[in-house]
Parts: structure tokens; C-alpha cells; sequence
């Protein structure tokens, strides 16, 4: 049996965490946001070889703990966030922010990251390696900064849900 103390611990503790998951996953969506709306545009007024080695550059760069943590831990929060709120009124939108996550998690890893692979030993041919790179990338990339603003914004909804 758990005391009035022990509930309100619990209840803070997953209030904790689902916003932890919304702050994480606002600045992930952020990120890809900015890729669609000022990176990407910004490096197609480029020529190819300044648009392949500035990209080559900034996929080396973006692996760091500070990305990492916030691209793993946006759908990590948000699916302990889950068994944490289980049977509260904020549950299916704390479930929808998890799946959209999740979904953002697939997309770069079956979509965007073989691409940067491929421009990455896409060799010197800098015209070729773009071609094959540039459209497919900035697609999917659109598609991951709209799926992650969706799962923010699920997350937004559970946070004003729990009030």
C-alpha cells in the first residue's frame, strides 16, 4: 500500500520525466527544422564540392554527447514517460508522442544515415555524390522534422493534459 507521500513522489517523478521527454524532443524537432528551413537551402545555393565536404563536415560533427543525448533520449524519456503515466488522462497522448519518436528514430536510421554513409565513401566526384545524395536527404529530412514536431506536440498536449 503506498502513502499520500509515495504517490505525490511518483507523480512528480513521471511530471519530471515527461517533460524532460518534451524539452528533448522540442529541440530534436528544432534541429531538423532548421536542417529544412536554413541548412539545406543555405548549402543548395552552393557548388558541389563545397555542398559534399560541408555536409561530409557536419555529419562527423553532429556526433557528439550533447546530439546523442537528446536524439536517444527524446523517445527514451518519452517511453518511460509511458509506464510512468499508465491509467492517467495524459497516457494516449504521451503514447502518440513515443510512437512518433520511435518513428523519427526509423526514418533516420533506415533513410538518412545509409545516405550520409554514401556521401561519405561517394569518392571525389563531387557533381555525381550530390545528385545521388542531396534531394533523397532533404526529402527525408522534411519528413523527420515534421514526424518529431508531432511527437513534441503530442507531448505538449500530455503535459497540459496532467494539469
Amino acid at each position: 500500500m503506498t502513502t499520500r507521500v509515495e504517490e505525490k513522489a511518483m507523480t512528480t517523478f513521471s511530471g519530471v520525466v515527461l517533460v524532460a521527454a518534451l524539452v528533448a524532443a522540442g529541440l530534436i524537432a528544432g534541429l531538423f527544422y532548421a536542417y529544412a528551413c536554413s541548412v539545406m537551402p543555405g548549402l543548395a545555393g552552393g557548388d558541389d564540392k563545397t555542398f559534399v565536404e560541408a555536409m561530409r563536415g557536419i555529419n562527423v560533427a553532429i556526433i557528439n554527447p550533447v546530439f546523442m543525448v537528446t536524439f536517444l533520449g527524446a523517445p527514451l524519456l518519452a517511453g518511460v514517460a509511458v509506464f510512468l503515466n499508465l491509467g492517467s488522462r495524459s497516457l494516449p497522448w504521451v503514447i502518440a508522442g513515443f510512437v512518433f519518436l520511435v518513428a523519427m528514430l526509423v526514418i533516420t536510421g533506415a533513410l538518412n544515415i545509409p545516405l550520409n554513409n554514401a556521401l561519405e565513401s561517394g569518392g571525389d566526384d563531387y557533381a555525381a555524390v550530390r545528385a545521388r545524395f542531396e534531394t533523397a536527404w532533404v526529402r527525408w529530412n522534411v519528413l523527420r522534422a515534421l514526424v518529431s514536431t508531432a511527437g513534441f506536440g503530442c507531448l505538449v498536449a500530455a503535459v497540459l493534459t496532467r494539469r
